[in-house]
């Protein structure tokens, strides 16, 4: 399995870069799956939740090194667990993105909520285009990585309130997603096509099996919790260091901007095919996206991809060339990608956004 020691620093130098090849992973995504975004969503009921002794192991786990990771394998000892319960949300919840483009073969699966966590769209995109991703915020204290597992929280702090400046929506119960159960080659390779760990850490988190009959979300879940493990992105606020163990680039205001309406179709396509509660989808379907209004924009949008994205082709195509197994690109190529989102954002807030309008939020909302 994965070893649980302490991860290096991640110099500063590389947060924009290892930032830059998690939205490039992302933007590949969408992308791809755009050809079928726009087809009804079917229901997916065809993997059994995980079993009872299974989610009894997973409260003795503890969270994984991604620094280092060795080649995967099933671990020998039967006393350990030889599969991983993987926490999914956002765009990961469509079948066609996460098992069809990504090529993950889940053993089980179950409809979970995670009251010490929510969705957020803080993950800096690509203005005009694809202004923001979804990630996830903690809705009190980080729970600890492999760095600070001596300490673990008590059940008090998954109960606090939201913060108030958390995020201008509805939404204030926990995260509500699928826990697959995978192999650890199948982990391995998620964490590959999300960027190789350069700005995750993996954490566990508490979660509760919603069931298929769940319409309404619980704020204070009363049945047998169990553990998870999910790639945590800690945000860098602007002009602080990065976490220890890795950070990412951040906007000024990382609640600002909207996703695109092709991104949240994914996410509500996702939720539809796993039957999660109706109040959770009727609050993903009332997510406004981030809509052109003016032919300023467009024609802003046209001429900062004509800038840009012959760069982000270059680094795509130089990231599939150079990134080695487990997904991770030369040091020397994370910098190139940090410059060239680095650029282009300054780029936007120096000029674009003053010159042909908002490409992060729609005008007016």
């Amino acid at each position: 399995m994965l070893p649980a020691t302490d991860p290096p620093n991640v110099p500063n130098t590389l947060v924009a870069g290892s930032h830059a090849l998690r939205v490039i992973k992302q933007l590949k995504r969408v992308e791809n799956a755009t050809r079928k975004c726009f087809q009804p969503a079917t229901r997916n009921q065809s993997l059994p939740s995980p079993s009872k002794r299974r989610k009894l192991d997973s409260l003795q786990e503890r969270p994984y090194n991604l620094s280092f990771p060795p080649v995967p394998q099933l671990s020998k000892d039967p006393s350990q667990p030889s599969t991983i319960l993987y926490l999914a949300y956002g765009s990961n919840l469509s079948s066609e993105t996460f098992q069809g483009r990504r090529g993950i073969h889940p053993i089980s699966q179950t409809n979970v909520v995670v009251p010490e966590l929510s969705m957020t769209f803080d993950l800096a995109g690509l203005s005009y285009l694809e202004p923001c991703f979804a990630n996830t915020r903690y809705r009190s204290e980080p729970p600890p990585t492999s760095s600070s597992y001596s300490n673990p929280p008590s059940s008090s702090d998954t109960e606090k309130a939201d913060t108030p400046d958390y995020r201008k929506t509805r939404w204030h119960k926990g995260l509500v997603g699928v826990v697959y159960e995978v192999t650890p080659t199948d982990y391995f390779h998620i964490i590959a096509t999300e960027g190789g760990g350069a700005s995750y850490q993996d954490v566990l988190v508490t979660c509760y099996t919603l069931s298929p009959s769940t319409s309404v979300v619980p704020s204070l879940p009363t049945n047998e919790p169990f553990k998870a493990h999910t790639l945590y992105s800690p945000i860098t606020p602007p002009g602080t260091k990065p976490p220890e163990s890795g950070g990412r680039f951040s906007r000024p205001d990382p609640n600002y901007a909207q996703p695109s309406a092709r991104y949240l179709k994914l996410i509500t396509d996702g939720a539809d095919e796993h039957g999660l509660p109706q109040e959770y989808k009727t609050y993903l379907h009332q997510l406004r996206p981030y809509r052109i209004t003016s032919q300023k924009q467009r024609l802003g949008a046209f001429v900062f991809g004509m800038i840009w994205l012959p760069f982000l082709s270059l680094v795509i195509g130089l990231s599939n060339r150079y990134a080695d197994e487990r997904g991770k690109a030369p040091k020397w190529l994370v910098v190139l990608m940090g410059w060239i989102f680095s650029g282009m954002w300054a780029s936007y807030d120096g000029f674009f956004k003053g010159l042909f309008g908002d490409g992060e939020r729609t005008a007016g909302e």
